[in-house]
């Protein structure tokens, strides 16, 4: 069963996928709708930045995120001089990290419902008077509610399965930044098999839950189309 120390990783870790999700559907949604109707030669050095995670080791990413958060970093010294502490080993730090580790899982879903949309939508509400705010509002969100549940639930998913980035930048205190996966870890490490199998076989129940809903809502919203 799940002890004290195991139930408050999980805790950390959905409270880290929850904060950590809004705040890429914040950044993420005008980031995706500029991407998909930008015509700049160019925006594909953004689009590389973008999935930039999906191929960088998650070491190398936590080791200059590390940096960047760490007293001497440009964010860590930020809060530093603002009267804080540096932002590594924190719970804020692990919401920087995770946010720009899964932007890829958020940003790329929303450009393609976006882009799926296409022009027409948007100059039919343009000619009937419809401000661009309106435009996107009123338009562009409804037609694109497939690629926000899909960008939700990948964001969710994946900041919940982090390892490697969590552990660089947040390392492992209890009650702070000791996530599920760094639990699970822990469990092995110490030949814990029976406390690793109730952790693992949680997160993959909810990975896989998950993952049924967004198949499951994409499959109804295409036979509404139909």
């Amino acid at each position: 069963m799940f002890n004290e120390a195991d139930l408050t990783a999980l805790a950390i870790t959905l409270k880290l996928a929850l904060i950590s999700t809004l705040v890429l559907l914040l950044i993420g949604t005008p980031l995706a709708w500029w991407l998909a109707r930008t015509r700049w030669r160019f925006k594909f050095i953004p689009e590389a930045v973008v999935a930039l995670p999906l191929v960088l080791p998650p070491t190398v990413l936590g080791f200059y995120l590390l940096l960047m958060l760490g007293p001497h970093g440009a964010l860590g010294g930020a809060a530093v001089a603002l009267g804080g502490r540096p932002l590594a080993f924190t719970f804020t730090g692990l919401v920087i990290g995770s946010v720009i580790y899964s932007m890829p899982f958020v940003v790329q879903p929303l450009q393609d419902a976006f882009t799926a949309i296409g022009r027409r939508p948007l100059e039919v509400a343009a000619t009937l008077g419809a401000s661009p705010v309106d435009r996107f509002f009123s338009v562009a969100v409804p037609l694109a509610r497939p690629g926000f549940l899909t960008a939700a639930v990948l964001g969710f998913a994946h900041t919940i399965g982090e390892f490697g980035v969590v552990l660089m930048i947040g390392g492992n205190i209890p009650g702070e930044t000791r996530v599920a996966s760094i639990a699970i870890y822990d469990h092995v490490e110490g030949l814990q098999y029976a406390h690793a199998h109730w952790l693992s076989g949680g997160l993959l129940l909810l990975s896989f839950l998950l993952l049924v809903m967004v198949y499951a809502l994409n499959r109804r919203f295409r036979l509404v189309k139909l």
